[in-house]
């Protein structure tokens, strides 16, 4: 979890420096500087935490585990331009069109994207080991005999250093691609920025009480009733900031709106829910009571068992995007309905062959066609409207993990695995009712956003320790708050965008 916590906060981090940075110059540095250019930017700064990898583990030796505490450091740094991009590339996307289908061009952008978290572990599998999968006895043999190093990590970090920096380069060199900028003046928001602050301070204060914990034997209450106050001080300055903001709205800056407020809480509680769904599942998997079986009934499984099952979480999110994307090609008639129906099927096929290929035994995802048919019914429901099918996937979110609380066996796996079908637009959707309104206040509500991706830094520890106290398979309960939230969140910004 210490990996979640580093990369997601980092977000939170990058997305709050640029909005100090914009307070104290006066204008709004994304805004000045372009999309675009935003987006290069953060791509370099990607490329230069990937690279860091390289001195970070430099003449470290098997069992070395301070060198983790410099990984850490590299993968904050990867997480800062990702923070970057995030602020740029989400409103240049919107921009690039009618506003209309700012959600569905986020989805296509979302839906490559999903494409490279699929495949993107088995390439990485196959470089590093030269075959997959491989088992935690597997590795450890291949560490003791040399057969991998830590050279071939460092290698593999410098090619993806390599990859940012021709990323950049691309959009650097492609002229064609507008800057978006947002011409309008910009209105510092003090108030936001000392709500921000204090809200960052006290989050600081709280895990820092959690880390000191683990300096002797830790008390799970108590860490687990400090993660829970830091998700209070979250959520409690956001509302009361919007509150306060009514009455006056210019020294709140987007804060002012509703819409971004909650929106920003969605955002905090879609990260959190996609992320902790996978990061728990393998350990709910692997669980032995003492009869053979896991939590939900099924042989507990190994680490090659699991793996193809975990693709397949994420790989439910790229069947998701694909068919989110459909409405950016503007098909009409019979040959909509007919791609809304056929497109998550290719993407389906595509995760199963890619695990195929890969040699793990894909034979007990054939099933999990159904849950895909239940998604097209949540897509066909929605009408395109970002505001109806993001209710329509909260409630179908909140179903999927109660059946898997409350059935056994392969129901209950499908359940929990059709998670990430029901994530799979969350993101587009909220993002682009999020700013809805917004005008000039575009960027910084863009900005707002993006360091709510927090959210993955701090709900996957309090299911995680919620798991230590009352068991994983209960602990899951923590996911139907969050598809509660992000249906309340759907229905209450329909009316207030109608309004």
């Amino acid at each position: 979890q210490l990996v979640d916590f580093a990369f997601y906060g980092a977000y939170y981090f990058g997305a709050l420096i640029l909005f100090i940075l914009s307070n104290l110059s006066g204008m709004d540095i994304m805004n000045k500087w372009g999309y675009k250019n935003g987006i290069i930017y953060g791509l370099l700064l990607s490329c230069l935490g990937a690279i860091s990898m390289f001195p970070a583990v430099q003449g470290a030796s098997p069992g070395d585990s301070n060198i983790f505490y410099y990984v850490l450091v590299a993968l904050f740094i990867v997480g800062l331009g990702f923070s970057l991009q995030q602020t740029a590339a989400n409103p240049f996307v919107i921009s690039l069109g009618e506003s209309q289908k700012g959600a569905h061009r986020l989805n296509l952008a979302q839906a490559i994207n999903s494409l490279g978290t699929t495949i993107g572990p088995i390439v990485v599998a196959l470089i590093l080991f030269g075959s997959t999968p491989k088992s935690g006895a597997e590795l450890n043999e291949m560490i003791s005999n040399g057969s991998i190093s830590l050279s071939t990590i460092q290698m593999l970090y410098l090619s993806v250093g390599g990859l940012f920096l021709v990323a950049a380069a691309l959009f650097y060199f492609s002229k064609k691609l507008p800057q978006a900028k947002d011409d309008s003046k910009f209105l510092k928001a003090p108030n936001a920025l000392s709500a921000l602050l204090i809200m960052t301070i006290l989050l600081a204060a709280s895990f820092y009480f959690i880390f000191d914990q683990y300096k002797d034997i830790p008390n799970d209450e108590i860490i687990l009733n400090y993660t829970i106050l830091s998700l209070i001080i979250v959520v409690g300055t956001l509302l009361i900031s919007n509150k306060l903001a009514v009455k006056n709205k210019e020294s709140w800056g987007a804060m002012q709106y509703p819409q971004l407020v909650l929106g920003m809480l969605a955002i905090f509680t879609y990260v959190g829910v996609e992320v902790t769904i996978q990061s728990n599942l393998g350990e709910l998997l692997k669980v032995d009571l003492g009869n053979g079986l896991n939590p939900i009934g099924l042989p507990s499984m190994s680490d090659s068992q699991i793996a193809p099952l975990i693709s397949m979480y994420w790989g439910g999110l790229m069947i998701g995007r694909w068919a989110g994307a459909i409405a950016v090609f503007n098909p009409v008639g019979k040959l909509k309905t007919w791609l809304y129906i056929l497109v998550p099927y290719l993407a389906f096929g595509v995760i199963l062959l890619v695990n195929s290929i890969s040699g793990f035994d894909i034979s007990t995802l054939y099933w999990f066609a159904l849950c895909v048919a239940i998604q097209i019914g949540g897509f066909f429901l929605g009408k395109e409207k970002p505001a109806l099918t993001l209710k329509i996937f909260g409630i179908l979110g909140v179903l999927s993990v109660l059946l898997g609380l409350f059935s056994n066996g392969q129901i209950a796996l499908y359940a929990f695995l059709s998670g990430g079908l029901f994530c799979s637009i969350m993101f587009p959707s909220i993002f682009a009712l999020s700013i809805n309104g917004l005008g000039k206040y575009t960027s910084q509500g863009s900005s707002f956003l993006v360091m709510m991706i927090l959210g993955g830094a701090i709900i996957p520890p309090i299911q995680g320790k919620l798991a230590d106290i009352i068991g994983i398979h209960e602990s899951y309960w923590i996911a139907v708050i969050c598809f509660i939230y992000l249906t309340y969140f759907a229905q209450k910004t329909g009316n207030l965008i109608k309004n």
